[in-house]
């Protein structure tokens, strides 16, 4: 039986995150991002059970260490190669209110970032969870889809029909397995993600449903904004695709130490019990977002916190977390 994804705002027994555990992935921003992952996982702790994967012994030390015995902390040696379970985690859903771990191969990203560990996230956070499992045969990280639990499923082809994951796949037959998963029937295509971004124009990077037929995506901010262009084709899309669309200002120019622009985003929230855990990367146009979430999401607490380290890794706070619904 085709299972049903709650959408992200549905009431939610508990939260899976990564550890930051290989330095050679971080560089200089190693330290910075397991500050920032701290104070993310204390936060929403506050309101909701985190589980998280430490990915091995020395890595639960490590964890231990900052969480101590932390009341809505477990940490678990579930093997991972760092934090990014939304790719490499299941994708949970119900079947006759019973929860299932929906899990679907992983190949590193299109094979650009193999971390050993990953292939095995998902199998063990299942495991960890005593549920069912079902394992589908195609390559799919969770972060590539957008799912609002009343049959709207948004993605990118720059993703999903990239030949570095499926390879033999058109957009109906990408549709076909979507369907079959995940129990979607309206999808909507977005062309592609932000420049520089390393998983190939993930969505959750660039329009994110908050209520059913709902989406928030991102203006540009600034005459330097990185992805001026894409933004607005993104918002043209969306509406075109018969959404009700809000806008809020993206981060704008975010640049690292060698002055590449960063994949950041404001997109790449969490949402989890009436919060709204929104990355902040010190930049001028945070206030203006966190206004806009304020109004559109009344009922939500908007809770901004700092992401510039974290972002060096490639993500935030929606990339390193995968949500266990309520049944």
């Amino acid at each position: 039986m085709t299972p049903h994804i709650p959408p992200e705002w549905a009431p939610q027994a508990a939260v899976w995150a990564g550890w930051p555990r290989l330095p050679e992935e971080w560089g200089s921003a190693f330290a910075g991002a397991k500050d920032e992952v701290e104070g993310f996982l204390k936060a929403l702790a506050k309101v909701t059970p985190v589980n998280v994967a430490c990915g091995s012994r020395a890595a639960y030390g490590d964890a231990h260490s900052r969480f101590g015995d932390h009341a809505n902390i477990s940490l678990h040696t579930v093997l991972s190669g760092d934090i990014w379970v939304r790719d490499t985690g299941p994708v949970f859903g119900t079947t006759q209110n019973q929860l299932v771990a929906n899990l679907f191969r992983f190949n590193g990203w299109g094979g650009k970032y193999i971390m050993p560990g990953d292939d095995m996230t998902a199998g063990g956070i299942a495991s960890a969870e005593l549920v069912q499992r079902t394992q589908h045969d195609f390559i799919l990280e969770g972060g590539a889809i957008e799912i609002d639990g009343d049959d709207h499923l948004i993605t990118t082809r720059q993703c999903l029909l990239n030949p570095n994951r499926n390879p033999d796949w058109t957009q109906a037959k990408a549709e076909a397995a979507l369907r079959d998963a995940l129990g979607v029937t309206n999808i909507i295509w977005l062309d592609q993600g932000l420049n520089h971004d390393h998983t190939d124009g993930h969505i959750d990077n660039i329009a994110r449903f908050i209520s059913p037929g709902r989406v928030v995506c991102q203006t540009p901010s600034g005459p330097d904004d990185p992805n001026a262009d894409i933004l607005k084709t993104v918002e043209t899309d969306l509406r075109r695709g018969g959404l009700d669309v809000v806008t809020v200002p993206s981060p704008g120019l975010i640049i690292d130490e060698a002055g590449t622009p960063l994949p950041a985003s404001h997109m790449n929230f969490l949402i989890s019990n009436d919060h709204l855990f929104l990355p902040i990367f010190e930049d001028k146009y945070s206030a203006e977002a966190i206004s806009i979430f304020d109004q559109v999401l009344p009922s939500t607490t908007i809770i901004p916190l700092p992401a510039r380290h974290i972002l060096s890794g490639g993500g935030a706070f929606h990339c390193m977390t995968q949500q266990v619904p309520k049944v």
